[in-house]
Formats: C-alpha cells, sequence, structure tokens
C-alpha cells in the first residue's frame, strides 16, 4: 500500500500507511460509498460547520478547560495539563462526534440510528443528539457491559433510546459492533450507523478523527495562552479503538517534536490471557470493516480480550493507531486492571477528578515514563467515572 504523506490523513483507498481499508458485506456496500463521496462535501459546507460549532458551544459545552494539575504535577516533578472532555454534556468526548453524524445522518436524509457501545459513554451520547434531533435510535450493548455499566443503559432509556443485549461471544463491544452491523446490513436504506470509534471501514476512521479533532484543536490555543507555546511537549491519551486518542492527537500527529504517549489495556496482564493490549498481541487481519491489528489465533479466529473497563474491553485498534505503532510515531504502553484502579484513586484524591476507569489508564503513563521538569504533558481526561463509582467502590 502506498505510504501515508500526512498521519492526519488516509489515502484515496482508506488505508494510513497498511492499515485501513473498507471490507464489507455486499449489503453494506451502497451506504459506505455513499458516505465515502460524501462525507467530506458534507462536513466540508459552511452551513453544516456553522450548526456543528454553534452546538459544541451552547449545548456540549465546548471548549473544555486545560487544567494545571498542581498537585499531580508536583507528585511527578513536571507540568501536567488534564484536558477536561469529562466535562463535556454527558461526561465524555464522545458527544462532538455523535454531533457531527447526526448531522450528516440527517443531510444524507436517513431517519434511523444504530450505536455499539462498551463503555455506554457513546451508547448515551447517541441516544441525547437523537432525542436532539427527534430521531429513532437503537443501541447495541454486551451483555456483559450492560451489567458492568447499568448507569448509563438507564441514561440511555431515559433519554428514548432501545438498548438491545449482545449475548455472543464475550458478551462486550466486539460483539455489540457485530450485532450493529447486522442491524444495517437488514435495514441499509434508512438506517446510518453511528460508529464511536476510529475503527471500521472508510471513511469512518476518518471522519471520526475529523470531528473528535476539536479536542486538539482546543489544546493548542489553550497551551498557547497559559504557556506562550502551543505544542506540548507530550500527549496521553487511553487507546482501544481510539477515539479520544485521535482527537487528543490530531492536530500533533505531524508535529515530530511532540511525543504522543497511547496507554491501551493489559488487563490482568499483557501475557495472562486476559489482556486487550493490541499492539503487544496483535497481528495484521481485518475486524469491522477495516485491515488493523488485532488479537487472533493462527487461524484468524478473534481472540476474546478482557479490560476491567468495558471501553477498552475490544481485540482491536484503530487503524490510524496502527500506523503510528507500526512506524514509531506513537509510545505505545499499557496498564494493567491494577494499575488503572491505582490511577484513578491517585488523581481522585491529589486533584479532586473522579476518572472513568478507561481514562485511568492514560494516567498510569505518569508512573511509566520519565518526564523534565520543563516538560509539558497533556492528559486527555476522556470521561468522568460516575459510571463505574460500583467497580470503584470495591476497592475501598
Amino acid at each position: 500500500m502506498s505510504t501515508t504523506i500526512s498521519y492526519q490523513h488516509p489515502d484515496n483507498k482508506g488505508y494510513y500507511g497498511s492499515f485501513g481499508g473498507a471490507y464489507v458485506p455486499e449489503m453494506l456496500h451502497g451506504n459506505v460509498e455513499e458516505l465515502r463521496r460524501q462525507y467530506l462535501d458534507i462536513i466540508d459546507d459552511a452551513a453544516f460547520q456553522e450548526e456543528f460549532w454553534q452546538l459544541l458551544h451552547d449545548y456540549v459545552g465546548r471548549p473544555t478547560p486545560l487544567f494545571y494539575a498542581e498537585r499531580l504535577s508536583e507528585l511527578h516533578n513536571t507540568n501536567i495539563y488534564l484536558k477536561r472532555e469529562d466535562l463535556c454534556h454527558t461526561g465524555a468526548h464522545k458527544i462532538n462526534n455523535t454531533i457531527g453524524q447526526i448531522l450528516l445522518a440527517r443531510k444524507l436524509g436517513k431517519t434511523r440510528i444504530i450505536a455499539e457501545t462498551g463503555a455506554g459513554q457513546h451508547g448515551v451520547a447517541t441516544a441525547t443528539v437523537c432525542a436532539l434531533k427527534g430521531m429513532e435510535c437503537i443501541v447495541y450493548m454486551g451483555e456483559k457491559d450492560i451489567e458492568r455499566q447499568a448507569p448509563n443503559v438507564a441514561r440511555m432509556k431515559m433519554l428514548g433510546a432501545k438498548v438491545f443485549p449482545a449475548t455472543s461471544g464475550s458478551k462486550t463491544l466486539k460483539d455489540a459492533t457485530n450485532e450493529a452491523i447486522r442491524d444495517w446490513i437488514n435495514h441499509p436504506e434508512n438506517t446510518h450507523y453511528i460508529i464511536g470509534s476510529v475503527v471500521g471501514p472508510h471513511p469512518y476512521p476518518d471522519m471520526v478523527a475529523r470531528f473528535q479533532s476539536v479536542i486538539s484543536e482546543e489544546i493548542k490555543k489553550q497551551l498557547q495562552k497559559k504557556t506562550g507555546n502551543e505544542l506540548p511537549t507530550h500527549v496521553v491519551a487511553c487507546v482501544g479503538g481510539g477515539s479520544n486518542a485521535a482527537g487528543a492527537f490530531y492536530h500533533f500527529l505531524d508535529e515530530m517534536n511532540v511525543q504522543l504517549v497511547a496507554v491501551e489495556a493489559a488487563g490482568k496482564g499483557v501475557n495472562s490471557g486476559y489482556s486487550a493490549a493490541t499492539t503487544q498481541l496483535g497481528t495484521m487481519g481485518i475486524l469491522h470493516g477495516s485491515k488493523s491489528l488485532l488479537m487472533q489465533t493462527e487461524d484468524g479466529q478473534v481472540v476474546e480480550p478482557h479490560s476491567i473497563s468495558a471501553g477498552l474491553d475490544y481485540p482491536g485498534i484503530g487503524p490510524l493507531h496502527a500506523n503510528l505503532f507500526k512506524t514509531g510515531r506513537g509510545v505505545f504502553l499499557s496498564a494493567t486492571d491494577e494499575d488503572a484502579l491505582a490511577s484513578a484513586f491517585e488523581l481522585s484524591r491529589l486533584e479532586g477528578i473522579i476518572p472513568a476507569l478507561e481514562t485511568a489508564h492514560a494516567f498510569s503513563a505518569l508512573k511509566q515514563m520519565k518526564f523534565k521538569p520543563d516538560d509539558v504533558v497533556v492528559v486527555c481526561l476522556s470521561g468522568r467515572g460516575d459510571k463505574d463509582l460500583s467497580t470503584y467502590m470495591t476497592q475501598m
């Protein structure tokens, strides 16, 4: 495959280096091709941009603050800033993308929305924008995740969404995605699938990254104002599929002086058999419509992932991130369930911020890396921890 000129954008076939593309059943080819042909023209339209930014400002609450974490900085002897995506409406970064995609779906004349969700934040964000725009909403969620993310399930239902359990496989995010794709195959004409991460067939990884790029766009402006330099030395984010990381990295991808740090879920240990550290364990394969790195057996069967965090409990990684890993542009770390829990309690007790379990993985990088006293480290605080309190309470 052709090499990527910019780390930001895929080539015209949807590849970031060796990763990407669109591998879909014939029944979905028309939908994916319709999206591919039209998404850039729709997104770049002035009226679309005006409505998108107006909703981000007045409804989502953007720009989100960039907070200097004084006590955390003192502990790690460096300068740590937190990009407060947890303060977005619905409690996570996911709504940046669902706002964009609901507007896109309306432009395409779709009347029915489906989505997959793991931690439930994308499901809540999808249900929220469907309520806002008066559209039918169906959310698929693994049966295991429905149990461990009950508060978000309640929110989705209150917002008018129908939540269907995925009961196959590990009953988590991968299986919810499978069910959503089956639904889309059966309802191709009136349905738009709002994918929540930078995964799936082209153009989804690029489209979701563009909608989430508001995160790094704001970071640059905020750092310039706070420090006199728009470029940090490091940007840190957790990665499952990788939407918050794609957004936090986006405007720094081609700034080679900025180190990009992605933290995956190691579960009970990278080599324990209960892990979701895709870059450490994965090989090239095709999952959910794109070629990327995924955890699989020698004969191509997907290996069931494990993470204490439902949003990182996924056996693959988005093609943008797979390319960052393969080329060495990004540093990929992993954090165990125990590491994430320890980091969550550290942040809570030092800064008064309870993070989502997914986000807590990112903070473990602060203990794994050596920073200089004059470094400027931005951590994407992708979501708040309300949904995970039942898990946290077992550790008290």
